[in-house]
Parts: structure tokens; sequence; C-alpha cells
């Protein structure tokens, strides 16, 4: 099973995370379109969309409130992202007040409108539906790469299904039929044919998990969640009889029940719904002014109280130099070293070596005579 190769924080309990791609046309119509339609049914409680930044990649923002059976509120965040080839991706976080519940409507629903023309429902990696029954390439490769770029990220739980035998129209009905609401747009359902089990199995190696014949596997992804075994998440046998499968539905729910890591790019999106958020009710927006008036409050005290410290230690330090000058002013002059001061022990020693030069004779010449005699002419 592969392993993380650096750590991430967890994904909150109250979290719900999607991300897809919007095949074609301008999303930002079929979205405005789809969330009036929602307010207009009382399934949301309202919606907002943020005018564009003008910086980066063109992006549109929409922002959306409701109120789940219980009472809970929900508020989800849904980014549009436009490349340069005009392809549009989008990212959507919701955070709900309590711990998130799978029987809870899928936020992605409340955004985007449930017509087949309208393709929203794409992986964003591999271009794969989240909606329907993905066949896996016929070669043994194509599927390796196809299922190691598929699960990097950690976006969505992949499942792969193996077909014992052909199957009939009942059997080619997706598996997100029997889930909950919160899971249908959070799976990517794989099928392999039943000569493809033996190359299916290689291409997962490298997973550390296997696909039993004629059954299914949840797999890890990568990063792989926290408390993930292998045969916790196999199932033996898949009858695709358009009956419930009753043992991978469960596999799949205790498989999205794990802690998981935060997916690529998730983290950011996260911060933004929780830090910029603009539609709020009157009673959010009126706790939301009480905040500001209350840090300003308390920003004005501190700089009053900063002031009322400098007055304070300014005055005291003109104190302080008054009294200085007080007690300068009132001290006797210093006096002058008078000139009959004892001489230094240098000065006496200069003046001890000029005595004995005093006394001393008189240096003789190189002729034996002294230097001072005065000079008398010889005799004969």
């Amino acid at each position: 099973m592969p392993a993380s190769d650096t750590a991430r924080p967890t994904t909150p309990a109250t979290v719900w995370l999607a991300r897809g791609r919007h095949a074609s046309g301008a999303a930002e119509d079929v979205l405005r379109r789809s969330l009036q339609q929602r307010k207009d049914d009382q399934h949301i409680d309202d919606f907002l969309e943020l005018p564009e930044t003008g910086t980066g990649p063109a992006e549109r923002v929409f922002e959306a409130r409701w109120r789940t059976g219980d009472g809970v509120t929900v508020r989800a965040r849904l980014s549009v992202t436009t490349g340069a080839d005009d392809r549009q991706e989008w990212l959507l976080a919701a955070e709900a007040e309590q711990p998130w519940s799978d029987d809870w409507p899928s936020p992605t629903a409340l955004f985007w409108p449930d017509e087949p023309e309208t393709a929203w429902d794409e992986d964003e990696t591999a271009r794969l539906s989240l909606g329907r029954i993905n066949p896996l390439p016929r070669d043994d490769r194509e599927v390796r790469r196809l299922l190691r770029g598929a699960v990097r990220g950690g976006w969505h739980i992949h499942v792969v299904v193996h077909e014992a035998m052909t199957t009939d129209e009942r059997g080619r009905m997706p598996l997100v039929r029997w889930l909950p609401p919160g899971l249908r747009h959070r799976v990517v359902e794989h099928r392999a044919a039943p000569q493809q089990l033996r190359g299916l199995n290689w291409a997962l190696r490298d997973t550390g998990v296997e696909v039993p014949r004629g059954g299914a596997v949840v797999l890890p992804g990568t990063p792989a969640p926290e408390g993930y075994a292998p045969g916790d998440f196999s199932v033996r046998a898949v009858f695709l009889d358009g009956s419930e499968p009753a043992d991978l539905v469960d596999a799949v729910r205790r498989f999205a029940a794990l802690p998981r890591p935060l997916p690529d790019g998730a983290e950011d999106a996260l911060t933004a719904l929780r830090e910029d958020w603009h539609l709020l009710t009157l009673h959010e927006e009126l706790d939301r002014q009480r905040g500001l008036v209350a840090m300003y409050a308390e920003a004005l005290e501190a700089m009053t109280k900063s002031r009322d410290l400098y007055r304070e230690a300014a005055e005291r330090a003109h104190e302080a130099l008054a009294a200085y000058q007080e007690t300068a002013g009132a001290a006797p002059p210093r006096e002058r070293p008078s000139d009959t001061s004892a001489a230094s022990p240098l000065q006496q020693i200069t003046r001890t070596l000029e005595r004995f030069r005093a006394i001393l004779p008189a240096t003789p010449s190189r002729d034996g005579e002294s230097a001072d005699a005065p000079r008398v002419g010889s005799e004969r």
C-alpha cells in the first residue's frame, strides 16, 4: 500500500469536498440558473455570486447556504476556474455545524442541475464519470496508468468491480444508485471485463490490493487513509443482477468514514470557505459588526494605555533631569591642581639625572684630554 510522502492535515468531520470538470458551455450560467431554481424550490436558503477579482486566472465563486432536515446549517463555496484551453474545473467545499452525515443531500447536487445534457460530473484528473460506469481500457499498461493517476490526490473514492461473466442490462446499473446521497458524487466506479482480471491485478500490484474474481475492492488512494487494511475493503462476490450489492455499499460507507488526509488543493478552499465568507444572515452581519466594534475598542484601549505610559515615562524623565540640574548647581567648583603639587615619578627621575650630570667630571676627548680644558702649547 503506498504511503504518503508528507504528512497532511486530516479532513475535518464537518467538511464535505468534491472536485470535477464542466465539459462544455459557460459553467457560471448553469450555476446561476440551478441555484436560483434551488432557492425558489426552498432547497437552499440563499446563494451569492462574488464579483471577479481581476487577478490571476479567470475564476467565478458561488456561495450557498441551506439547512438539512434536522436543522443543521451548511455553508458551501464552489469556485469555477477557466484554464488556457477553456477547460472549466470546479472545486466545492462545504462545512456543517455538526459532523457530516452521508444521508444529507449532496452539496454538488444542490449547486449543479440534474440534467443529462449538462456534463458537469467528470473527474478532474482522468475525465472519468462520477455517476456512471467507467469501463477499464483493454491494454493492461493503460489500466495501470489510469488507476495510478486516478487515485492520486485523494479527491474521490475509487471502486473496481470485476464482472465474472458478461452482464445484461440489469448488471450495467451503476453502484451509485445504492449509495446514500452524500456519497453519490464522491465515488468513481471502474468495471473490468471477465477476461481482464489477471491484467487488472497486475496493474494493482503496487497498491497491495487484489480484486477477487467476480468481486470488488475499494482502492486505498494516494495518500491512503489512516486505518486502511486491504482485506477490510475487499468484497468476494458482487451479484450484478440488479439487486443491491449490500456488502460493497457497506465497504464504501466504512471507507468514507475513515479519517482521510485533505486532498491536494483542498486546504486553500477550506480556508477561503471559513475566512472569506460573504453570504451572511442579518444576525451574522450584526454579530460581525459587534465583533468589529469590540476589536476597535480593544485597539483604542491599548493605544490609550500606551499613550498614558509614554506620558508617565516622559514626566519621570523630566523630573530626573531637573533634580540632576539642581544637584549640579549646588555643588562647589572643583579646585584646579596647584603648581606645587607633588611631581610625578617620571619627573623625579628626570630631575635626579640632571643633578648627577652637574657633579660628574667632563667627558674625556679622544686624545685623552678634557673636552673643556684649554689647550697649552708644548715646551721645548
